[in-house]
């Protein structure tokens, strides 16, 4: 997910910020209206962004020799829905390239694409699916955390093998590489923020009700 500055050639590292723009622009729209309608959500709103920031700060290192994050973009997103994940996790992007060395300005619109797009939008996704079909809450939000961890990886993979293929196996054999490289590290990491994600979400559910009854979401998780 940090993709770091000048890695990828220039022409990529401008598809990736023209592709992500439209997502980052149609989430500050949506933080606005959150932010007029739900006056008193903008702490929540605010603690989703500081999570992401945080989760997504901890550089650990992997046994294969690169480094893995855990994002903290699902909670976020189950909780205020995908596209507010896409300016939260710009904002959250642009600080850490500026202020940690983590990715780069360069190389924003890729992370930010992984991350604070696909990650979200899997996260969201997967959390509605099980919910529909009557999966219990904690359920839903881990396995939509965890996988939401794992896809913002897995896009990651692509965009670095479709800037790097492999000589002798194609993009398909890049794609196998790079994410053989996160996986050790990543797969535990995902684990792990699913399950501190549900901790955060029966936590908030206890203190914070009046917030998210704000929102609708305790009226839609105990239907």
């Amino acid at each position: 997910m940090h993709i770091m500055e000048g890695f990828l050639p220039p022409l990529h590292a401008a598809a990736w910020t023209a592709v992500s723009l439209p997502f980052v622009v149609t989430g500050a729209r949506r933080v606005v209206r959150i932010v007029k309608q739900h006056p008193h959500a903008k702490l929540l709103l605010a603690a989703c962004g500081a999570f992401t920031f945080v989760l997504s700060a901890l550089k650990l290192p992997s046994v294969t020799g690169s480094c893995s994050h855990p994002t903290g973009a699902g909670l976020g997103a189950i909780l205020f829905g995908p596209s507010v994940m896409a300016v939260l996790g710009c904002i959250v992007l642009l600080f850490q390239a500026l202020l940690l060395a983590h990715g780069g300005i360069t190389t924003l619109g890729a992370n930010v694409f992984s991350m604070a797009i696909v990650g979200p939008w899997v996260a969201y996704g997967v959390f509605k699916l099980l919910r529909s079909v009557g999966g219990a809450l904690t359920v839903a939000v881990f396995f939509a955390a965890t996988l939401g961890d794992l896809a913002t990886y897995l896009v990651t993979a692509v965009q670095l093998a479709l800037a790097f293929p492999d000589p002798i196996s194609g993009f398909a054999g890049a794609v196998v590489k790079f994410a053989g490289v996160f996986a050790l590290t990543q797969i535990p990491l995902a684990i792990s923020e699913g399950l501190l994600t549900v901790i955060v979400i029966n936590l908030l559910t206890q203190y914070s009700r009046d917030e998210l009854d704000e929102l609708a979401f305790t009226a839609e998780v105990a239907g």
